[in-house]
């Protein structure tokens, strides 16, 4: 990646958290926090790695990405809308009445997204079905999931690193967001997960740990999921809740409330500075 390329994605990062901050002030409710964390991974992912098509969402040769921790939908849907799968200006209507962007991703409803996610544990069990059908038909597709740190204290979730392993699905690719907090506070003191990249391991999974919101780091732990074989991959994303926004940085209760009015103002001026400051 140069130079120039690493720019490009920081400035679409930037947009993702800045349609973030105008879907949740909007719908005066939702999840910015852990949004806002993983907003590199997606820049990465949508407009560098994945085979998709804006104009055809649901072509068949496409990779998949399930965002698993689906209350992150805010970040999904951003992330879709500035990659052209739908209209920027839409996001200001997230959890409206009649607003196709409800508070977990509707494969149904909008254009871009792979799987209804939302009940946590699911989405990666489905990304492993996911993958496995890939498999049985010989079809070259790559899976990506997202999962939060609070969301591995699911049972459900080592069920399905179990089941990756054992098939051999080494088209799957799993993030972890590891930013640390869910809605009651850190992770270590709800219910502790670590060490997490052990765990996987013991469970069979090729792992290595990054920093999550440096591109580079990105890159690189894609291009090793890509060379491994005989085995899914997983990445501990180490990230920042609320990155971006130096008031919501490292702040639980911003997992899941909105800005208010003057909230809004200072995440837009200083996001909009980090834009014009990339922009050069």
């Amino acid at each position: 990646m140069t130079n120039e390329e690493k720019k490009e994605l920081q400035i679409i990062a930037t947009k993702i958290r800045i349609g973030i901050i105008e879907g949740t002030h909007a719908a005066k409710s939702g999840h910015p926090g852990g949004s806002l964390s993983s907003a590199e991974l997606l820049a990465y992912l949508y407009f560098k790695e994945m085979k998709i098509d804006p104009k055809n969402p649901r072509w068949e040769e496409r990779d998949r990405f399930v965002l698993s921790k689906g209350h992150a939908a805010p970040l999904l849907y951003s992330t879709l809308a500035n990659r052209g799968f739908f209209p920027v200006e839409d996001l200001k209507t997230l959890r409206h009445v009649g607003s196709y962007l409800q508070g977990h991703p509707n494969m149904n409803d909008v254009p871009g997204v792979d799987m209804s996610t939302g009940s946590l544990g699911q989405g990666i069990s489905t990304a492993c079905g996911m993958a496995k059908g890939f498999k049985y038909q010989n079809k070259p597709n790559r899976v990506y999931a997202l999962l939060g740190d609070g969301e591995i204290q699911e049972g459900e979730v080592w069920e399905a690193m179990m089941f990756a392993a054992h098939y051999k699905l080494d088209n799957l690719c799993v993030f972890i967001d590891n930013n640390n907090l869910q809605i009651d506070g850190e992770i270590s003191k709800v219910m502790s997960p670590y060490p997490i990249d052990e765990k996987l391991k013991a469970f069979g999974l090729e792992v290595e740990t990054i920093d999550g919101q440096d591109l580079s780091q990105i890159e690189a732990a894609l291009s090793h999921a890509k060379a491994t074989k005989g085995k899914p991959y997983a990445v501990v994303m180490k990230t920042t809740k609320g990155k971006g926004v130096s008031y919501m940085e490292n702040q639980a209760g911003w997992h899941g409330k909105a800005p208010n009015d003057a909230e809004y103002e200072q995440a837009l001026a200083e996001l909009n500075a980090t834009l014009k400051e990339l922009e050069g």
